[in-house]
């Protein structure tokens, strides 16, 4: 009785607080001791569903989600990305229409996103990177196989319709299996492998009775994944290396480098035909003001959906990026067969579905096992 009074007059909590408070501290300790996987449930305890909340709950708050479970700003990257890409694509695909010269139409979208970075540097709209020669030389190769898989797309852009183009792309994964086995010693899962069927299969079925198919177009879009791959490979170094450049400077500095490999090239290859292509494209849109818009328009969103792309990397992992960048390219295929009213054959909707399927697979594939305690 003696022990009971004491123990009442330090008012004792009641035992639902404690067992919140207990519950709590349980739930910390299972994060921490599972921090790769984000999120884990205790199968030991009793109130398994209530502490399952929690660190539910906890996990999504590390993520930067907000209370409602949403992380609304990676949320708004997405969508930002998606329509950067859908608008770029619809303009990028007018002007070649008009002004089928890939390789200046790809320098200008290079040049239009460094004037756009030098402007956001002077108005301290963004800080200014920090140069060193060590950084220039890991960008150095970044840079390079950027502009192979831009000039290389646009090339294919200008020679076959954008959804079938995208379709070619979707083959990626094969690229990046190959690549990766070949030269540097990886080895993948089987439903990795497996998932290149329906990819080769899908891209092959939409080849057959693709109206706007062309030799040039398809190698074009192959260059491209190689080109693509090649970055990916190059940019884990980078990533690793120099954390305090933020996605926006990252892509600046690689435009400004990729513009100095880009423009002498282009002049070499097309520099001769650039002023008869120049006036017809004037005729073709009415005036040379709004020609120059139409050029300014595709520059300004080249370069947005690809600093929102490098921005939302950032903050989600590989596998997410992945399987975002696989529903791009659905919203981009559809949105560009709408508005250019493109003629789609049954067989080009089933392989287009099929390759589609296959880089999910892929990317579904890519997820790490998980470690049983």
């Amino acid at each position: 009785r003696q022990a009971s009074a004491k123990g009442a007059g330090r008012n004792p909590r009641p035992r639902s607080a404690a067992r919140r408070d207990g519950i709590a501290k349980t739930s910390h300790a299972i994060i921490s001791r599972n921090a790769p996987s984000r999120v884990s449930l205790d199968k030991t305890s009793p109130a398994k569903g209530k502490r399952s909340q929690i660190v539910c709950h906890a996990a999504q708050l590390d993520a930067g989600a907000s209370s409602d479970g949403v992380n609304w700003k990676l949320v708004f990257y997405f969508v930002l990305w998606y329509a950067f890409n859908i608008i770029f694509n619809i303009l990028n695909k007018s002007t070649l229409n008009i002004f089928p010269k890939p390789w200046l139409l790809s320098t200008i979208q290079l040049g239009a996103g460094v004037l756009w970075m030098m402007g956001m540097w002077v108005l301290r709209l963004q800080p200014v990177p920090r140069i060193t020669p060590r950084l220039l030389r890991v960008l150095a190769p970044i840079a390079l196989f950027h502009v192979v898989a831009h000039v290389s797309a646009c090339v294919s852009f200008s020679k076959m319709a954008v959804s079938f183009t995208h379709v070619i792309k979707a083959s990626e994964p094969v690229f990046t299996v190959l690549v990766s086995s070949i030269f540097m010693g990886k080895s993948f899962s089987g439903m990795t492998y497996l998932s290149l069927v329906p990819i080769v299969c899908g891209c092959s079925l939409a080849a057959m009775k693709e109206i706007s198919f062309a030799w040039g177009g398809l190698s074009g879009a192959l260059i491209s994944n190689l080109g693509t791959v090649l970055r990916s490979i190059c940019s884990k170094q980078l990533m690793d290396e120099f954390k305090e450049i933020d996605g926006i400077n990252t892509y600046a500095l690689i435009s400004a480098i990729g513009l100095v490999y880009l423009a002498p090239v282009a002049y070499l290859v097309e520099g001769a035909t650039w002023s008869a292509g120049w006036a017809s494209a004037v005729q073709a849109s009415g005036s040379a003001a709004k020609f120059i818009q139409l050029l300014a328009a595709g520059g300004v969103f080249y370069h947005l959906y690809n600093q929102v792309s490098f921005q939302a990397l950032t903050g989600i992992s590989p596998l997410t990026f992945s399987v975002g960048n696989t529903m791009k390219r659905i919203a981009v295929i559809t949105s560009s067969i709408l508005f250019f009213k493109n003629f789609v054959s049954p067989l080009n909707w089933v392989g287009t579905a099929l390759a589609i399927f296959g880089a999910y697979m892929y990317s579904n594939s890519r997820v790490p096992a998980k470690k049983e305690a």
